[in-house]
């Protein structure tokens, strides 16, 4: 349903956007509290405008940004083009805290009436539908969430030159516009179509001859509508008339710089601008609520070619594979790597970026951005130091590997049977933890001992051993107690404790055993020093336990008894 204006002035009715449903694809993550109005244009033509208004959380009231939307008659007649809602523009504006009004022309969408026949009088049908700008402004005024003290007027392409036009109208309490490749091709005008743009060039001086308003003009090299040879003496009329104009030349742009707005990738060459533009005319120009904006892109870093797959680096086989995949994806897409290994991809959406490190942290992974579109930005972190090799084995000897099982032994042949990186560790209990793949698997190595409460040593990375003996731990004398093998001799135990030192004399050396007054006992083998082990283990479950035996050996040595 919409509602009409009661009269000239007053603001119109309103409904919540249902008609067309949000588009997750295209929409941030923030609200954007989306109304349709219907407001009234230029009280000389009269005529009912559809306009979207957007605005941030929040009580206001909020500065305003008027945007005007572009025209594409070679492909949709006007009354035929959408509601225009989705814009990185609006959403820009947004995240400094403006609300945005959004306008359709007389004759586009749901706003009445249509355009006149100017021929070759740009300028006339720039102002005309000025005056329906600045019929829409008036109305908003009386909606309390807006200042309309702090207001500003930006446009693309038609919308630009029409932009343009509202300032030669002089409108109250607007400080600012900004024209993004502004530019009007007429079909009733053969100097619309191409050539030398003379219609524009005229337009522009007789416009800027009418403005006192600043404005900021973004155009780029490979415009497909308008290119530097129209531009350029557009701006120099605009100017030498008397308008004030900063002129932007963004260069070339992808494919074409006539379509940047569409792209998130360009917010890095047009928003600082604006927000330099916004701060010279006394309106807000930070980044309030960022979230209205996709996370900003690194840079390119030259890395590799973009579709060089072996030039990827840490990530798995699989890794390889998803990377494959991610060439297959239609912009924007984000491929991510993990310092383990792993890998991510995201396509498509509002801002896949964000959505790539979210997954990450709910999955616990640190994730660095590998290629991202059509760009390789990665930048390899800083190589971990990695100790030097010791000599002490040749990297395939398997039996070489001191203090682990077999269990042990067969975890190096695994890690012998993958490619570098990788990194193999052992503990002081005859653990083993091998990792491979990613960006320092010795330090997730150790990372993983120290996790699970290990004293890990390496032992081999990549292709050599860096295993340094530690010195042999000093072992009690035997004291003469008893045979080693004498079960029926070990004091303080009960018979459970008997049968944990029967299956002690089954383990293969090193091992230790000791007792604690109490009855209990506590078993170590293999690794390095089993008996300070069996000590510390003792020690951490508040035990006052004494060697009875290590290896073959009875060291134990009766406690006196107290007078």
């Amino acid at each position: 349903m919409r509602h009409l204006c009661a009269a000239p002035g007053i603001a119109a009715g309103e409904n919540i956007a249902d008609d067309l449903p949000l588009n997750p694809a295209l929409t941030p993550p923030a609200p954007l509290h989306e109304q349709v109005l219907t407001l009234p244009g230029d009280p000389l033509r009269p005529v009912s405008l559809e306009v979207t208004l957007f605005t941030p959380s929040g009580n206001g009231p909020f500065p305003l940004a008027v945007l005007n939307h572009g025209a594409n008659g070679t492909k949709e007649k006007p009354r035929e083009m959408a509601r225009v809602r989705y814009t990185f523009l609006a959403y820009y504006f947004l995240s400094r805290g403006y609300a945005v009004a959004m306008p359709m022309m007389r004759g586009y969408a749901n706003s009445e009436g249509k355009q006149g026949g100017y021929g070759c009088d740009l300028a006339r049908q720039a102002t005309d539908n000025g005056r329906d700008i600045a019929g829409v402004i008036e109305a908003l005024g009386s909606n309390p969430q807006i200042d309309s003290n702090r207001v500003v007027v930006a446009g693309q392409s038609f919308g630009g030159w029409n932009t343009l036009g509202l300032g030669a109208m002089a409108p109250p309490n607007v400080l600012g516009l900004i024209d993004f490749f502004g530019g009007e091709q007429s079909s009733g005008c053969k100097d619309g179509d191409a050539g030398d743009g003379a219609s524009l060039i005229d337009g522009a001086r007789r416009m800027g001859a009418e403005t006192s308003l600043p404005s900021l003009w973004f155009y780029g090299e490979n415009d497909s509508l308008f290119g530097p040879a129209i531009w350029q003496p557009m701006h120099r009329m605009y100017t030498e008339a008397g308008g004030k104009a900063e002129l932007v030349d963004i260069g070339a742009f992808e494919d074409d710089s006539h379509q940047m707005l569409s792209h998130a990738e360009s917010l890095p060459i047009w928003a600082p601008k604006a927000d330099q533009f916004l701060a010279s005319i006394g309106l807000p120009a930070q980044a309030i609520n960022p979230d209205y904006l996709p996370m900003p892109l690194p840079a390119p870093t030259n890395f590799a070619a973009i579709d060089d797959v072996n030039a990827v680096p840490w990530v798995h086989p699989e890794g390889k594979l998803n990377y494959q995949k991610f060439l297959t994806r239609k912009f924007p897409r984000v491929f991510l790597i993990t310092a383990n290994g792993g890998s991510a991809e995201v396509a498509g959406g509002f801002d896949p970026l964000a959505r790539a490190f979210g997954a990450c942290a709910r999955g616990h992974l640190q994730c660095i951005p590998y290629a991202i579109n059509n760009d390789v930005v990665w930048h390899a972190p800083v190589a971990p130091k990695l100790p030097p090799p010791s000599g002490f084995a040749d990297i395939n000897n398997a039996d070489a590997v001191p203090w682990v099982s077999e269990k042990g032994r067969d975890t190096y042949w695994h890690f012998l049977s993958v490619p570098a990186p990788r990194a193999f560790v052992i503990g002081t209990g005859g653990q083993s933890v091998a990792t491979q793949g990613g960006a320092d698997p010795l330090g997730r190595a150790m990372a993983l001992c120290q996790k699970a409460g290990l004293d890990c040593r390496a032992y081999a990375v990549d292709n050599q051993v860096v295993w340094v003996n530690l010195p042999s731990p000093k072992l009690p004398p035997a004291s003469g107690y008893a045979k080693i093998e004498d079960i029926a001799a070990v004091p303080w135990v009960n018979p459970r404790g008997r049968a944990a030192y029967a299956n002690f004399l089954s383990l293969p050396f090193p091992r230790a055993f000791v007792v604690a007054p109490g009855g209990q006992s506590v078993t170590a083998q293999s690794g390095y020093d089993p008996l300070a082990r069996a000590l510390t283990l003792c020690r951490q479950h508040m035990l006052n336990c004494h060697p009875y035996a290590i290896n073959d050996r009875v060291i134990w040595v009766p406690l006196l008894p107290l007078n």
